[in-house]
């Protein structure tokens, strides 16, 4: 499995905007093949900074959507709404460690 987050922080005028076109795209992004989970986060301080956290079951599958049409057209309206430039990772995991009071689930 890969990991991609993606930092894309957004020039304030602009957050709304964005946030409709993730609205309107997130389905399409989640159900595209390959893509096993998608959330989006915001910053706890900072309302205009939002990251992408998408698995993915590996480099091909993630690479045939950077290639995709629904990537040209999603990518090419929110990088006009950046404030700064994005900041992209891609990661395996390495390990996870459980608490004593976590759930099965691993989420306390």
């Amino acid at each position: 499995m890969l990991i991609r987050i993606v930092r894309m922080t957004f020039k304030a005028a602009e957050v709304d905007n964005f946030l409709t076109l993730f609205e309107a795209s997130k389905n399409r992004i989640r159900n595209f093949p390959g893509c096993q989970y998608l959330e989006l986060l915001q910053d706890y301080n900072d309302p205009n900074v939002f990251i992408t956290h998408s698995w993915w079951e590996n480099e091909t599958q993630l690479n045939a959507y950077r290639h995709s049409e629904l990537f040209a057209e999603v990518w090419s309206q929110t990088k006009t709404k950046f404030a700064a430039k994005p900041v992209a990772f891609s990661m395996k995991k390495f390990m996870e460690v459980e608490g004593e009071n976590q759930s099965a689930s691993g989420i306390g």
